[in-house]
């Protein structure tokens, strides 16, 4: 009894550790007053005033431009790896997902300043198009992680058969291999989707000046002072984060 009351204050602490800052932002960002200390009422017209602000919403444009076409791209290259990986040997399969592991692994600052130095040595001009192909850049293993164990799982007889039955490589793909491995496939563009919604170091380090992205250009307004329009673009970010999360644990439960 003692035991599993100290199981439940251990969790209730952790919980509390976690998402007690956070419901904290959300709960400001419904105050009338724009001091911290103090609650003037309830009110929305941080929310309002948010998306009047022309600055924060070419950041939100630019953010969800960036995140689905660098998910669609890296889904694209990533599904095509994984086919690649899987038809290799057994020791040649696992060097090369050890390898394709590393970027997850590596801290988000290296990954940064290691891109902001490859572009630099290509004279790329920094910007859009540098942002997108840092996304895509770390957002492949992690569509990699995501369809791979799908393609484990399919029996190679299915897609010969499709082609002993006249059928091209492309179309036994998609008719036989493509439907088998669709769950993972979302699930990589959730994840990868996700993650470049969420980014701000690597986005930081290449991006150019003038561009910004969401997190960058909360970073930058809250150098200047926090405003409470800061509180509800905060509040809308998590709130959709974590429903991307749920989506993607949980496609592919559904699938399964």
């Amino acid at each position: 009894m003692i035991r599993t009351t100290a199981k439940k204050i251990y969790i209730a602490l952790i919980f509390i550790f976690l998402y007690a800052p956070i419901a904290t932002l959300m709960v400001l960002s419904f105050n009338a007053s724009r001091t911290r200390a103090k609650w003037g009422g309830f009110t929305t017209k941080w929310y309002f005033s948010l998306f009047e602000n022309r600055e924060i919403m070419q950041a939100l444009w630019n953010t969800l431009l960036i995140a689905f076409v660098s998910s669609f791209i890296a889904v694209i290259i990533g599904t095509i790896a994984c086919i690649a990986i899987n038809d290799m040997s057994k020791r040649n399969r696992t060097i090369i997902m050890g390898v394709t592991n590393i970027p997850m692994l590596n801290a988000d600052i290296v990954t940064g300043i290691s891109l902001m130095l490859l572009f630099i040595s290509l004279g790329l001009k920094f910007g859009l198009g540098t942002i997108l192909l840092a996304h895509i850049t770390f957002n492949i293993p992690y569509v990699i992680l995501c369809v791979m164990p799908r393609m484990k799982q399919i029996s190679p007889s299915t897609y010969e058969a499709a082609l002993d039955l006249g059928a091209s490589p492309v179309r036994a793909f998609f008719k036989v291999v493509f439907p088998d491995i669709l769950p993972g496939v979302l699930s990589g563009f959730l994840m990868a989707f996700t993650m470049s919604l969420d980014d701000f170091i690597i986005t930081h380090f290449t991006k150019g000046a003038g561009v910004d992205t969401l997190s960058t250009k909360i970073y930058t307004e809250v150098k200047k002072g926090i405003k409470p329009e800061m509180y509800a673009l905060s509040t809308i970010i998590f709130v959709t984060v974590l429903l991307l999360l749920f989506l993607v644990n949980k496609a592919p439960k559904e699938k399964a």
